[in-house]
C-alpha cells in the first residue's frame, strides 16, 4: 500500500497554523502510539496484511478522530486500488465523518466517485472541497499573529491548495456540462457558483444558467441566481450581462431602470475600446449596448437608444450573427419610430438577410417601412 499520507502527516507537523485555514490535516504527533502504529504498518509489505493491521489500528485508537480518519483513508486508498470503489467510498466517507474539512480527503472522494462514473457524488465531494478552499483565512486570525504573516500564511496555504482546488473545479464543472435535465444543472449551478468564485469556467456556467433557466421558463430564479453571483462577484460580466437581459423583459415597475443600470455596468466592466480587449469582452459590450437600447426605447428615450444600438451594431458585426441581428432590428424599429425611414430601410434590409430569430420580425418592418416610404413619396 502507498505510504505517502504517512510522509503527509510528517510533512503537516511542521506547519500546524494551517488548522486556522479551516483546512483541517491529519496531524499525528510523532512518538505516540498512533505514530508507532503507523509506522509498523507501513514497514509491512504484504498489502494484505497491511489492511488487517489498519483494521486493528482503527480499533485499537477508535477514541482519536485524527487516527480513525487516517486509518480509514488508508483503507480507502487500498480499496481504490484493487478498484473496488463502492468500498473505497465508503471508508473514505468515514474518514471525512472525523474530518470533514479534509480538502485531501475530499480530492480523493471526488477521484473514486470519478471511476465510478458517479456524478451526483463527484459533484458533492467537489464543491464540499471548493467550500473549503474558498473557506480559507475566513476564520479569527491566531493569537500573537501578526496580521502581515497572517496575510502571507492564508496566501501560502492558497498556493499550496490550488491544484487539489482546481482539480475539483475543474470535475464539478464537467458535471454541470454533462447534464441533461435542467432542473438538476441549475441546482447544480446554484451550488457551484459559491464553492468556485470567480471561476475560470465562469462564463460558461453563466451560459448554461441561462439555458437551463430558459428551459424552465422560470425569471424570477434568472433574477435571484444573478443577484447572489454579483453578490460574491460583482464585476461578473456574463452575470451583468444576464440580469440586463432578464430585468429588461420583466414587466414589474423599476425593472427596466435596473436593466440599465446592469448594461451601463457590462460595458464599463467590458472595456471594449482598450487595446488588449479580446472577443468575448468585445461581444459582451455589444451585448449590453444592444440591451441599454432596448431598455431605453422601453423607456421612450429613442433618441438616446439610437447610439447604443450602433455601438452594439458595430462591436457584434463579424462576431455573432445572432446578436448582430437582434441589434440592427432594434435599431431599425428606433429609426422606423423616429420617422428616419430611410435609415431604417437600410438597418432592416441588412437584418432581414441574416437568418435569426428576428428574421421575421426585420422582414415585416422592413415592408412596413417601405410602404411608409413609397406613401412619403
Amino acid at each position: 500500500m502507498n505510504c505517502a499520507l504517512f510522509r503527509v502527516a510528517s510533512i503537516v507537523l511542521l506547519s500546524p497554523l494551517l488548522l486556522h485555514a479551516q483546512i483541517e490535516n491529519l496531524i499525528i504527533p510523532a512518538g505516540t502510539p498512533e505514530d508507532q502504529g503507523i509506522q509498523a504498518i507501513a514497514k509491512e509489505p504484504d498489502p494484505q496484511k497491511k489492511l488487517v493491521m489498519y483494521q486493528d489500528f482503527l480499533q485499537q485508537f477508535a477514541s482519536n478522530p485524527v487516527a480513525v480518519a487516517y486509518g480509514n483513508w488508508e483503507v480507502s486508498q487500498y480499496y481504490q486500488s484493487i478498484s473496488d470503489f463502492p468500498k473505497a467510498l465508503d471508508y473514505g466517507d468515514k474518514a471525512l465523518a472525523s474530518v470533514p474539512h479534509s480538502l485531501d480527503i475530499l480530492v480523493s472522494q471526488t477521484s473514486i466517485a470519478q471511476q465510478m462514473k458517479s456524478n451526483a457524488k463527484m459533484f458533492d465531494y467537489a464543491v464540499r472541497g471548493g467550500e473549503v478552499y474558498t473557506s480559507i483565512g475566513k476564520s479569527a486570525k491566531p493569537e500573537g499573529m501578526s496580521d502581515q504573516d497572517f496575510a502571507n500564511h492564508v496566501e501560502e496555504s492558497k498556493s499550496s491548495a490550488k491544484s487539489s482546488y482546481e482539480f475539483l473545479e475543474a470535475a464539478a464543472y464537467n458535471v454541470i456540462a454533462e447534464e441533461k435535465d435542467p432542473r438538476t444543472r441549475m441546482s447544480d449551478i446554484e451550488r457551484f457558483t459559491p464553492a468556485f468564485p470567480s471561476s475560470r469556467f465562469e462564463e460558461s456556467v453563466t451560459s448554461y444558467a441561462m439555458m437551463s433557466l430558459a428551459e424552465l421558463k422560470d425569471s424570477a430564479r434568472v433574477i435571484s441566481y444573478g443577484e447572489k453571483v454579483l453578490a460574491t462577484n460583482p464585476n461578473s460580466l456574463p452575470t451583468l450581462l444576464l440580469l440586463a437581459g432578464a430585468y429588461v423583459d420583466d414587466p414589474k415597475p423599476g425593472s427596466v431602470g435596473k436593466a440599465v443600470t446592469y448594461s451601463q455596468k457590462a460595458i464599463t466592466v467590458a472595456k471594449a475600446d482598450a487595446p488588449d480587449a479580446d472577443r468575448t469582452r468585445k461581444l459582451s459590450a455589444g451585448v449590453a449596448h444592444s440591451t441599454l437600447g432596448y431598455a431605453y426605447m422601453k423607456q421612450e428615450k429613442t433618441a438616446a437608444a439610437i447610439p447604443e444600438l450602433k455601438s452594439a451594431a458595430g462591436l457584434l458585426k463579424g462576431l455573432d450573427d445572432q446578436q448582430y441581428a437582434i441589434a440592427l432590428y432594434r435599431l431599425g424599429y428606433a429609426y422606423a419610430k423616429l420617422s428616419r425611414v430611410n435609415e431604417a430601410r437600410d438597418t432592416l434590409m441588412e437584418a432581414a438577410k441574416i437568418p435569426s430569430p428576428v428574421q421575421p420580425l426585420s422582414q415585416d418592418l422592413l415592408a412596413k417601412v417601405n410602404a411608409a416610404r413609397a406613401k412619403g413619396k
